[in-house]
C-alpha cells in the first residue's frame, strides 16, 4: 500500500482501491499536486470545513468517485451533483475490498458561504481496511478517552493524527492519543499549513518513540510511504 501525504489533513492511499481523504488542494499553501491529477475510487470527508471538504465535490464529479461522509455532509455533496454514500458515527459499510467505519471526532462542521454558515452534521474520523491493513484517520479532533476503544476494537496499523493545536490536538495530547490507540505507525498531520498551527514534527516523533512502541513517519507534502 502507498500512502501519499498531500498536505494538511489530505492523503491519497493506493492499494486494492484508491482512497482520497479530506482533499483540500485548491488554496492549500503546502499542496504540490493538482486536483485534476487525482483519480480516486472513493473520497472520505471528515467534516464540512473548507480545508477538509476542499476539492472533494469537483474530484468526485470528474472521476465518478463516491464521497463517503456523515449523512448531512453527504446530502450536501449530492445536491451539488456528486455520487455519495451517507453514514453516521458507529456505522460501517463494505465498499468492495474496503470496509469503512465512522468514529467520533470532537470538532465543528460548518461550511461558510456568502457570510452564512451551513451546518453539515457531526464531524467524524474513519477506520478502514485496505490491503489487509487497518488505518485510522482521526479527522480534526481533540483528545478523547474513547480513542482507547477505537484501538481495542480495531488494532490499528497506521494512525493519521493531527498535532497542530489551536483547532485540534497539539503534540502533547496527540502523544496521549498514541498511548490510547496503540497503533504500529503514526503519521502526523494538520500542522505547518499556516503559522497558527506551526509545530515541530521531529519533536513529536522523539516523544512518541521514547514513550510508546509506535513508530512515527514524517512526510512532507507530496512524499509517499509504502508498507
Amino acid at each position: 500500500m502507498k500512502v501519499t501525504f498531500i498536505g494538511h489533513a489530505a492523503f491519497f492511499l493506493e492499494g486494492e482501491a484508491r482512497i482520497l481523504i479530506d482533499p483540500f488542494i485548491t488554496g492549500n499553501p503546502v499542496a504540490n499536486v493538482r486536483a485534476e491529477d487525482l483519480h480516486p475510487d472513493m473520497i472520505l470527508v471528515t467534516h464540512g470545513h473548507d480545508d477538509h471538504l476542499g476539492d472533494a465535490i469537483e474530484i468526485a464529479k470528474r472521476s465518478g468517485a463516491t464521497i463517503v461522509s456523515v449523512f448531512e455532509l453527504a446530502s450536501y455533496c449530492s445536491r451539488q451533483g456528486a455520487k455519495v454514500h451517507g453514514m453516521h458515527i458507529g456505522g460501517s459499510h463494505q465498499f468492495g475490498p474496503v470496509k469503512v467505519k465512522l468514529t467520533p471526532a470532537w470538532h465543528g462542521s460548518g461550511l461558510v458561504k456568502n457570510e452564512t454558515t451551513e451546518y453539515l452534521g457531526t464531524p467524524c474520523g474513519f477506520v478502514f481496511t485496505l490491503d489487509g491493513k487497518t488505518i485510522y484517520h482521526a479527522g480534526d479532533t481533540g483528545l478523547f478517552g474513547d480513542m482507547a476503544m477505537v484501538g481495542r476494537l480495531h488494532p490499528i496499523d497506521l494512525a493519521l493524527l493531527p498535532i497542530g493545536d489551536n483547532f485540534t490536538m497539539g503534540p502533547e495530547d496527540a502523544l496521549e492519543a498514541v498511548r490510547l490507540i496503540k497503533p504500529n505507525l503514526v503519521i502526523p498531520m494538520h500542522y505547518n499549513t499556516w503559522p497558527l498551527v506551526e509545530q515541530d514534527p521531529q519533536e513529536f516523533k522523539r516523544a512518541v518513540e521514547a514513550q510508546t512502541p509506535a513508530q512515527v513517519i514524517i512526510l512532507a507534502p507530496g512524499e509517499t510511504y509504502e508498507f
